[in-house]
């Protein structure tokens, strides 16, 4: 089910989304956009993610676009992102999440303390307290930091990605009665069920794109066979579709899929939040709104190149999938 190279740029468009706040260090968050006959697709692996990473999200982005996303209808419960700023700004933030009753929360950011970690989940835990509270430090501490910041955050649903390897997160985890969640450790490893052979994690936290669609993340998480939180890798509207779906297709906890209320602008009208719930749809982008977001013609042509680096990839997948079915 691999389409012709010319056939997915031809039906492709290059958009850049600026950004409410700074998240990743992300100021603007670049997406090819792929029209296919089965609906939209997103391809939008992170600048410094390599070719062969990157091709599971273009495998996303064709499943999408010329495969159709699995059925999956009604709402799914999600959770608000707070990105790492200042404790002053949480009400800011909050404020674009109404009816959410959970939220993620940056931490352990680069140029940051435990204090201002500290300081930022005590303005959410004020400003909702009634909230359910989890939060994020992707991979930034050692195991001792980890258990220290475990002890001093209080009361969390779970952290996510504490360390960066498997024993280190199993370490944590038996030196804390604080629940771990693996994220990097799952999508990034050549190994994701080392996570589960070491009993390093409570929670696996999954995202499509990154695990090459919709079905391919279904598989896994049967596979894993742990509790999962289906999240955004900051996708545009388009890309929100198929966390929708995956969301409700695995039972996942509080989704993190609310992430296009950071962007100042996406290519279509933001989901309505409904006491914390979105509603699985199908994305059409604006005409407009693709028009003014358009990326330069220079990002144009840096994102059709890397479609061009990574469509070997599925090929030889495709190939071997061909194999081992015959």
């Amino acid at each position: 089910m691999i389409p012709a190279l010319d056939d997915i740029l031809d039906r492709a468009h290059v958009v850049a989304l600026p950004m409410a706040v700074t998240f990743r260090g992300i100021t603007t968050r670049e997406a090819l956009l792929i029209h296919g006959p089965a609906g939209w697709g997103e391809f939008s692996p992170f600048v410094e993610y390599g070719t062969e990473e990157s091709a599971t999200w273009l495998a996303a982005g064709i499943e999408a676009a010329f495969v159709g996303l699995p059925e999956a209808h009604g709402w799914v419960d999600v959770n608000g992102t707070v990105p790492a700023v200042p404790a002053a700004q949480i009400p800011e933030v909050l404020e674009r999440y109404p009816g959410v009753g959970t939220f993620k929360i940056k931490v352990a950011e680069k140029g940051q303390t435990l204090d201002d970690d500290i300081a930022r989940v005590t303005a959410v835990r004020h400003a909702r307290p009634d909230a359910t509270l989890r939060v994020d430090a992707n991979r930034g501490w050692t195991v001792e930091q980890a258990v220290a910041a475990a002890n001093a955050l209080g009361e969390l649903e779970y952290i996510e990605q504490p360390c960066a390897t498997v024993e280190e997160l199993a370490q944590v985890r038996r030196c804390t009665t604080t629940p771990i969640a693996a994220d990097e450790s799952i999508r990034r490893a050549a190994d994701p069920y080392r996570v589960v052979e070491a009993d390093a994690a409570d929670v696996g936290v999954v995202k499509p794109a990154p695990l090459g669609g919709v079905r391919a993340l279904v598989a896994m998480g049967e596979k894993l066979g742990l509790s999962l939180t289906v999240a955004s890798a900051l996708d545009t509207a388009v890309g929100i579709d198929a966390g929708l779906v995956a969301a409700k297709l695995t039972g996942s906890r509080a989704a993190g899929l609310a992430t296009q209320r950071l962007f100042i602008e996406d290519v279509a009208t933001p989901r309505e939040l409904r006491e914390g719930c979105l509603e699985i749809t199908r994305t059409i982008p604006d005409p407009e709104r693709l028009h003014g977001l358009r990326a330069s013609e220079q990002c144009r042509q840096w994102w059709f190149e890397r479609v061009r680096a990574c469509y070997p990839y599925l090929q030889r997948d495709g190939a071997a999938a061909s194999t081992e079915q015959g």
